[in-house]
């Protein structure tokens, strides 16, 4: 993309509906000139990562988010499976939005979408192929979404052993990072290791670390999406300020 800064990256990690402040950070980010050229994500925040790398301007985006529903990603399914819903329905829906199912490493923006592989219980960071197929691993939450075969791996939702994945940014040649961490003061799925990367996170000057706080937010249902794409804009313009540098 035009005038895009090809060492800097944008992180955003995963949480369900709270996926939706990734939206209102990216609009921050725009506005302020602040374009990133490498974007990394796992989970909902590599729906928005991916849409974002494939070159969409971010006010569509935001439409993106506010019509969505999760039956645009699974749809039930009483084929035998290893998740109760079926996610092929992603590449229709990529199709919808796109008019195709990119290969990752065509897009404008260097993508990577952080996936788990379940045998070896490690992050893999898949940046080629189909993103259908890049999508329906990195959702695909084990008993729920099933998993997804790919190169000779079985994988399934990030999160499970990186929910902020910027290393996978600096794997993809970025020397900054801008890093979007869902927050919740109630957090306590991989608490303590969250909280210590987070730590390193803001102690480290190439990387800035954006927190929109998802407390009193549903997760699970889409009914806060608009109070989470302003959460994400609040977030991000009060880590920005607090900065006072140039990225």
């Amino acid at each position: 993309m035009p005038n895009d800064d090809p060492r800097l990256a944008i992180t955003l990690s995963g949480g369900g509906a709270f996926g939706a402040a990734h939206v209102g950070v990216l609009q921050v980010l725009e506005e302020r000139g602040i374009r990133p050229g490498i974007v990394t994500g796992t989970s909902s925040g590599a729906l928005v990562g991916a849409v974002y790398a494939a070159g969409l301007d971010v006010d569509e985006i935001e439409r993106i988010a506010l019509r969505f529903r999760w039956s645009r990603i699974a749809a039930w399914s009483f084929l035998p499976r290893w998740g109760l819903l079926d996610t092929r329905v992603v590449t229709e829906a990529i199709h919808r939005v796109l008019g195709r199912d990119p290969r990752i490493e065509e897009l404008p923006r260097r993508f990577g979408a952080v996936a788990t592989d379940l045998r070896t219980r490690r992050a893999v960071i898949i940046d080629k192929g189909p993103m259908s197929a890049a999508l329906r691993a990195t959702i695909a939450v084990p008993g729920l979404l099933p998993p997804v075969r790919l190169g000779g791996r079985l994988l399934a939702d990030g999160g499970m052993v990186d929910n902020v994945p910027h290393a996978a940014a600096r794997a993809l040649g970025a020397e900054r990072v801008i890093v979007v961490h869902l927050h919740a003061k109630w957090e306590n799925v991989r608490m303590m290791r969250t909280a210590t990367k987070i730590t390193d996170i803001a102690a480290d000057p190439s990387m800035l670390l954006i927190q929109p706080e998802m407390e009193r937010m549903a997760q699970w249902t889409m009914r806060d999406v608009a109070r989470l794409i302003a959460e994400g804009r609040r977030a991000a313009t009060a880590a920005l300020d607090a900065a006072g540098r140039t990225l």
